[in-house]
């Protein structure tokens, strides 16, 4: 359905994605889900096509273009019907690249934000630990300044694109004191002395993205690839979290809408007692119920998404996208297999695997118990804590 949100630009924008989406991505999916990553092969195609430096300055070989663009593109890549590839994907771009654009400098741009854009190099970021997840001011990986460089220790787990990721931006203490105030955020190339990966993870879902486990032994990562200031990585890991959690919105969005679709589909060609499913009215007003849930999450999510596009603090808003739009996905997968009946439980039909992929997003960039906690703060039901708010997209 169109939107006020988007302009003549960015519908055609939609179809260019959908088409490459369709040409370029369907058709090889069940081999990527089998091979448990996206190839480079793929980082380099978006590369050429200007896909992976939508929001990113031109100087360093973006495009320029708004946020609302990136959405599009988030939404229709989670059309293709496998959440690892926007996971993959969206990890390089979204998540970790968004660091050094945001608050590195011109010196780590051209060396890391380059080859980035262009799809010459992977990147990840690694901020989850063993002993916790949630939780980010609790990490325990440590970077100590010794002279012009920082000895990293530690261990990260379930890092998307940590198998195969050319550098990493790691989340590391960088000295005792108040929570907060005592993380800093490194590039970390992965051929470094002393970093290693343990194994790729075997995951439920989102099985066409590599997830690792990395260590830090005695990683001599230069001061000069200290992302901002030192002790403020806790600030900046919050204020991209408003970012990050609307693009996990969209790709629910546009990962129940894939399921809706091919449903509906399902419902017209699947014949019982003579007539096809979708003439049950209890299916047909299933599907209704799908759509509708689908429109509500929808309108949330975009709402959150102008006021982050116009520089607003949207702390709440995100929030409550990510968190209706995770849930949502839930229902509108299960309801799809359940139309589908034995068949939706089969590994043939692909409506089980956005099924299986919907599953982590009520827990992957924070929990939906998490969600609620901070809104509890953001409503005045809890008093708040101090949480550094939006300033909105660079320009």
């Amino acid at each position: 359905m169109g939107h006020w949100i988007f302009t003549d630009e960015h519908d055609m924008f939609r179809k260019t994605v959908r088409s490459f989406v369709e040409k370029e991505i369907t058709p090889n999916i069940e081999q990527w889900e089998k091979d448990g990553q996206t190839p480079r092969s793929l980082y380099k195609r978006m590369g050429e096509l200007g896909f992976l430096g939508i929001k990113f300055p031109e100087e360093y070989g973006g495009s320029g273009l708004d946020v609302v663009m990136e959405a599009v593109f988030t939404e229709e890549l989670a059309g293709c019907g496998a959440g690892g590839v926007g996971a993959a994907i969206g990890s390089h771009t979204t998540i970790a690249m968004t660091n050094i654009w945001r608050y590195g400098n011109h010196e780590q741009k051209l060396k890391y934000l380059v080859p980035g854009i262009k799809g010459e190099a992977i990147s990840a970021l690694a901020v989850t630990e063993p002993g916790g997840g949630s939780d980010v001011a609790a990490i325990k990986t440590t970077a100590k300044k010794d002279g012009d460089y920082y000895v990293l220790n530690g261990s990260k787990t379930f890092i998307t694109n940590g198998v195969n990721a050319d550098y990493v931006i790691v989340a590391a203490k960088t000295k005792e004191g108040p929570q907060h105030r005592n993380i800093s955020l490194f590039i970390v190339e992965t051929n470094s002395d002393g970093y290693s990966v343990g194994k790729s993870l075997k995951k439920l879902g989102w099985r066409s993205s590599d997830t690792g486990e990395l260590f830090f032994d005695n990683v001599i990562v230069p001061k000069e690839n200290l992302i901002g200031e030192e002790n403020e990585g806790f600030v900046y890991i919050m204020k991209n979290f408003q970012y990050e959690r609307l693009i996990l919105a969209l790709g629910c969005i546009g990962a129940a809408e894939k399921a809706l679709e091919l449903t509906v589909h399902y419902s017209k060609e699947r014949i019982q007692f003579n007539k096809p499913l979708s003439e049950f009215q209890v299916l047909r007003h299933k599907m209704v119920d799908m759509a509708v849930d689908i429109e509500k999450a929808r309108n949330l999510t975009y709402r959150a998404l102008y006021l982050y596009s116009q520089g607003k603090n949207c702390v709440t808003e995100a929030t409550m996208a990510k968190a209706v739009a995770s849930e949502m996905v839930n229902r509108v997968c299960d309801q799809a297999v359940q139309i589908h009946g034995g068949n939706g439980y089969m590994m043939e039909y692909p409506i089980q695997r956005l099924w299986r992929d919907a599953r982590i997003q009520t827990i992957g960039g924070g929990t939906t118990q998490i969600m609620n906690e901070i809104l509890t703060k953001q409503l005045g039901i809890l008093t708040p804590v101090e949480v550094p708010a939006n300033k909105g997209p660079k320009s």
